[in-house]
């Protein structure tokens, strides 16, 4: 939720950093890319491509932190201000942002807004049968507009629609090497359509359709790309750590049903919802599989040979597990 109070004090203390800062955005004529999450970061990368080295790219999240908890520092504050490109998720997660902006002194400021670039494919949070609600959620429901599923990312056929937007960014800002940056972007997006294809062809030769997380759900935007179902014990950007009996029961049941061979969770988890889901089956022999959203991306992991394709890659490998 937004905390008025605190972003504005980090707004001051950032003014205050920037009255001690020398080094200006004129000293250095760098293109200065600000991104919250990581597949933001590496699409930023991949479009750059032989640029980057040109350019001084920035993932505000690299620690790990969860998209809808972050808050951030009067540091981080300070880079957005100085930068030329922000991007950023949008959505009740990045309600700080409008304060941000609202004070940033930078009329030159381009950004980005995953889901305002979206538009009408923006989907609304769904609470499906079985599916824990959260009760802050449920007191205060009818009192505020629609909330809308942030995790867009977890889509290829998104991520083509964002490349599309991130290169056109850094042709406006950088036209020098405009047509490096098109033809970065289209020799990218060929390789999201080939990792598309193959997972409809996963899909289409299972004859299983449906998936069940023992945890949050994140891969709304995924699994209707493929036209696959799903089960879940809360929504995705839920802050609920323990699921309730008639949860764990559903679910449960759902797996005898259907005749799952896994429950699935989500990177980071202590997987104690898909363990109980486990023991309360009929068999209890089904695998937890996990697949990676990219919400826990660390500065570690980014000196590894990792990318939003390479991660994208093992979750079909883990998609084509659950659906046997």
């Amino acid at each position: 939720m937004k905390k008025n109070s605190l972003i504005m004090a980090l707004i001051l203390a950032a003014f205050c950093l920037d009255a001690c800062h020398f080094k200006t955005k004129t000293d250095n004529k760098k293109l200065n890319i600000v991104a919250t999450i990581y597949p933001e970061y590496d699409w930023v990368l991949q479009i750059l491509g032989e640029e980057k080295a040109n350019a001084e790219v920035t993932l505000l999240l690299d620690n790990g932190v969860d998209l809808h908890s972050y808050q951030p520092t009067a540091e981080d504050i300070l880079k957005i201000s100085e930068c030329d490109l922000f991007i950023y998720v949008g959505g009740e997660s990045d309600e700080w942002v409008e304060d941000v902006m609202a004070s940033a002194n930078n009329k030159d400021l381009v950004t980005i807004d995953l889901l305002e670039t979206l538009g009408e494919k923006a989907k609304e949070e769904e609470l499906i049968e079985g599916m824990q609600g959260e009760e802050e959620e449920e007191e205060d429901e009818g009192e505020e507009g629609p909330e809308y599923d942030e995790h867009v990312w977890l889509s290829l056929k998104n991520a083509g629609i964002f490349v599309d937007e991130i290169s056109e960014k850094l042709q406006s800002l950088d036209a020098e090497h405009a047509e490096t940056y098109k033809k970065n972007a289209e020799a990218y997006k060929e390789k999201l359509l080939d990792l598309d294809k193959r997972f409809e062809e996963v899909v289409s030769a299972s004859s299983t359709k449906t998936l069940l997380f023992g945890d949050r759900f994140p891969f709304r935007y995924l699994i209707e790309d493929y036209g696959l179902s799903y089960y879940a014990a809360f929504i995705g950007c839920s802050a609920e750590t323990e699921a309730s009996f008639e949860t764990i029961a559903f679910l449960s049941q759902k797996t005898d049903e259907l005749a799952l061979s896994s429950v699935i969770t989500i990177e980071g988890s202590d997987q104690k919802i898909a363990k109980t889901i486990i023991e309360n089956t009929s068999t209890k022999d089904q695998k937890i599989l996990v697949m990676d959203s990219m919400q826990s991306v660390t500065s570690k992991d980014l000196k590894t040979d990792i990318s939003y394709l390479s991660i994208m890659e093992k979750n079909l490998e883990t998609l084509e597990e659950a659906l046997k």
